[in-house]
């Protein structure tokens, strides 16, 4: 729980929108258990702790802080971190040891060593929200994490989509919701060192060379020239024209 002293402008502005994005998708309903996945980051870590403080807005629910450590290093010390950070917090939490970065990044998977990371990461946590009671799975994608999406997948996917903000799997029975939808990176990250979070290094050995770091590198050098451009993008997101979009695509 955030101290009456440490209620700042920053908090109090994040915490606003964090609201209202809550409120605009519908993200959490009275009584709902929140599976938070807390992969040590300063994004994950701000959102359970903004989750974790009183709601004007949001109806009453409970939370459970989840990390499924990759097993990128075996004597991993942000992992105690990460455990203590979380216990002094009087948190409900779990904790789990895996294997699924290395086999990720094995020689059986050199080509998108990310894509399976992930995809295993998030079956685990699926599993662990259906044995929790959960029903609603909160991750800490930012709007920027948004925005490097679309670009992500227009330039490799070949398709003109993103991440949403309050997101139907199982045929409705859960949900992936990210509260910190209105929320842009470095506001997430400046709060995060207001707060003191351990600092928990990130062990992938792809995270300075993967897509995303390209795309926000990108980012960063156009934004040299217009620093509008990510709000741009944001804001073109909701103004799209399909009749000036080609209705059949073809082509060598």
């Amino acid at each position: 729980m955030v101290p009456i002293e440490k209620r700042s402008r920053l908090f109090l502005h994040l915490k606003k929108w964090l609201e209202k994005a809550v409120m605009d998708y519908g993200m959490i309903a009275a009584g709902d258990r929140v599976l938070v996945g807390v992969s040590g980051g300063m994004d994950s870590m701000s959102l359970l702790d903004l989750l974790d403080t009183p709601m004007v807005t949001v109806p009453p629910f409970s939370l459970v802080a989840v990390n499924i450590d990759p097993g990128f290093d075996p004597t991993y010390a942000g992992y105690d971190a990460l455990e203590g950070h979380l216990k002094a917090g009087g948190y409900d939490y779990v904790m789990e040891k895996t294997e699924i970065g290395t086999l990720s990044h094995s020689e059986v998977n050199r080509k998108n060593p990310c894509f399976l990371c992930s995809r295993l990461r998030r079956k685990r946590i699926f599993e662990i929200a259906a044995e929790k009671g959960c029903t609603k799975i909160a991750f800490a994608h930012h709007r920027d994490d948004i925005t490097e999406t679309l670009l992500i997948n227009l330039f490799y996917g070949r398709e003109i989509s993103t991440m949403v903000p309050n997101q139907r799997i199982f045929g409705g029975e859960m949900h992936i919701i990210r509260p910190l939808a209105y929320l842009r990176e470095p506001l997430v990250k400046r709060y995060a060192k207001e707060r003191g979070f351990p600092a928990i290094e990130n062990g992938c050995p792809t995270s300075t060379t993967s897509r995303r770091r390209y795309v926000k590198e990108l980012l960063d050098r156009l934004e040299t020239d217009n620093r509008r451009v990510r709000d741009n993008i944001w804001l073109a997101m909701g103004h799209v024209k399909p009749d000036y979009l080609p209705a059949k695509i073809d082509g060598p």
